[in-house]
This record gives C-alpha cells, sequence and structure tokens, in this order.
C-alpha cells in the first residue's frame, strides 16, 4: 500500500510532555514498596532499574531528568549515578519517542536477513529514518544491537512486542495497520511456532 510519507522532525522536537518535574502517580507509588522489598536491607539502589522502568512507562516510553532525579534522591544516590545508569541500559529512552517505538535490530544474523530493507520501508512508508519520529507523534525509528531472536531474523521490536521473520511487504502491513488504528499481530510474520523449523511447504 502506498502512502505519503509523514513530515518527521528529531526526537529533540517531538510532541511530549517536558517533564520539568516529575511525581510517580497514585497507583506507581503503590507500587514502589512492593519493589523495595524485592532487595535486602541495604541494597534497595538496586531497585534503580525497576523504578526508572516505572517511570519510562508513565512518561509515555521515555526517562525525563526529571525523573532520574527523583529516583535517585529516593534511593540515596548520587544524581551522577542515576544518569551512570540512564546512558548504560539502552532500554531507556532519554529523548522522547513516538506511540510507537520501531527498533530494528541491525547485527549480523539480521543485516544478512534483510534489515536495511525494513529501513527502507520507513524512509518510505514513514518518511523517517534513524533517530527520528514522524510529525504525527505516532512512530520513532532506532536501530539497536542484537535483541536475541536472530534464528528467526530480521526482527523489529515495537514498543514491548517482537515481529519476527519479516519480509518488506509483511513489515510494511504492520506499519500500516499500525498507523490506522489497527491490531499487529506480535511474532512470526510466517507462522512459524516459535523458532521452530520451517515445514516443508513453507520452507
Amino acid at each position: 500500500m502506498k502512502k505519503t510519507p509523514s513530515k518527521k522532525h528529531s526526537e529533540k522536537t517531538a510532541p511530549k510532555e517536558d517533564f520539568k518535574t516529575f511525581a510517580f502517580s497514585k497507583e506507581n507509588e503503590e507500587k514502589i514498596p512492593e519493589i523495595l522489598k524485592r532487595y535486602p536491607e541495604g541494597r534497595q539502589a538496586s531497585a534503580i532499574l525497576p523504578l526508572f522502568e516505572l517511570a519510562q512507562r508513565q512518561c509515555g516510553g521515555w526517562l525525563p531528568g526529571s525523573a532520574i532525579e527523583k529516583i535517585t534522591e529516593m534511593l540515596g544516590l548520587p544524581i551522577i549515578r542515576g544518569y551512570e545508569v540512564a546512558t548504560f541500559y539502552t532500554m531507556f529512552n532519554l529523548k522522547p519517542v513516538g506511540k510507537y517505538h520501531l527498533q530494528i535490530c541491525g547485527t549480523t544474523p539480521c543485516m544478512l536477513r534483510g534489515s536495511e530493507d525494513l529501513k527502507r520501508v520507513c524512509k518510505r512508508f514513514l518518511g523517517i529514518e534513524c533517530g527520528e519520529t514522524t510529525e504525527d507523534g505516532l512512530f520513532t525509528l532506532n536501530e539497536v544491537e542484537c535483541i536475541g531472536a536472530c534464528v528467526n531474523a530480521p526482527v523489529v521490536q515495537i514498543n514491548d512486542d517482537y515481529y519476527e521473520d519479516l519480509s518488506e511487504k509483511s513489515f510494511l502491513n504492520i506499519l500500516d495497520n499500525l498507523s490506522e488504528g489497527r491490531e499487529a499481530k506480535p511474532g512470526s510474520a510466517i507462522s512459524r511456532q516459535g523458532s521452530a523449523p520451517l515445514k516443508k511447504e513453507q520452507s
């Protein structure tokens, strides 16, 4: 399906709230004691990862500086420690992202199986390249390193879900469904069961 590419802009200007100050929602505040209980006395600093993840989800997929500062203060850590953690783990997005965060694996198995073609699909269909977000705020595209589904390459992670065994056509269909507000079923695009070998008629 042809579609006029959306206008794009960098993540720096993505239409998301700036979060100059941050506070956990009432619902998330209630989750914090349970998170802290997972760690031995004196080791609660390790809760920084699940608390960052909780804050990122609350903020619509990214982790603003005000949330980093709030959580490090809560755990009694230096602010610089929070930034060290947030910049080390690629799961944390330090700039706003679109409603659908497209993470295309570019490691060797996926590259050999067509991940570059998938990036070109984003360029043609959405009008964006890696590191960019569509003007409507729906899609952000990034290339990432191995996401652990090599046998079903090429693979794209969209928010929390993996889309595997993709071709240009199947990936375009996913983007079309998401852009129109329809469901896009995660998993293998060729109906593979897990990472099982393909049936003879599918190969």
